[in-house]
């Protein structure tokens, strides 16, 4: 069983290609806004590299994050799904991130909309959300966020609004899925933009 993993949520470009917990082969690149272009060519590198012309299951980043990055990732997604009749399923930017993290909890941030973060505390051992996900200018979120430790994109304007901290500004890897847990990649594939989106519907 060999499985895809996609993440496009943020800046960063990854995908991998997994056999249980094994990587088989992996890309990992920062993109900024060009994951349209990257996205399908990094696929294809992995696959030949791994010398598999399918999938039998796609896990796909649902975000929070970039809102194109996100729908590129779910397009290309449910498309080679459909192509190779596989399953697909989803997991969290935040929760990929959190994984890497040896601490007993966690902050994880990441860079949003209109000045805000998205921000939620995860405890390890095992691996699980212990807030919820919530978007938030940074000095509302140094008010709720007690770790030592903030992970991701957004932890140094976090640190910085907090005054004290360690901020460690990583972006998520794909091949990091293999590190979580069952239930946190099992998310139905669908958006997790994590604030609700600018337009509104007229009066």
């Amino acid at each position: 069983m060999v499985d895809l993993v996609i993440e496009t949520a943020t800046a960063a470009c990854s995908v991998a290609l997994l056999r249980g917990d094994a990587i088989i082969a992996a890309r990992h690149e920062i993109v900024g806004r060009g994951h349209a272009e990257r996205l399908v060519p990094m696929i294809a590198e992995v696959m030949a590299e791994a010398n598999v012309d399918r999938a039998d299951a796609i896990l796909v980043d649902c975000g929070p994050g970039s809102f194109t990055g996100i729908r590129v990732g779910l397009a290309a997604a449910r498309g080679l799904g459909f192509a190779w009749n596989a399953p697909v399923r989803g997991f969290s930017s935040l929760a990929l991130l959190a994984v890497v993290s040896d601490d007993q909890n966690v902050t994880v941030a990441i860079t949003g909309g209109h000045g805000e973060l998205f921000v939620q505390r995860f405890a390890s051992a095992p691996l699980a959300p212990i807030s919820e996900l919530v978007s938030l200018r940074p000095d509302a979120a140094a008010a709720s966020t007690p770790d030592e430790r903030i992970l991701g994109s957004g932890a140094e304007a976090l640190v910085a609004a907090r005054g004290w901290g360690i901020a460690d500004p990583i972006f998520p890897c794909a091949a990091d899925v293999a590190r979580l847990p069952p239930a946190l990649h099992a998310l139905p594939p669908t958006p997790l933009y994590g604030r609700p989106p600018d337009a509104k519907v007229p009066a």
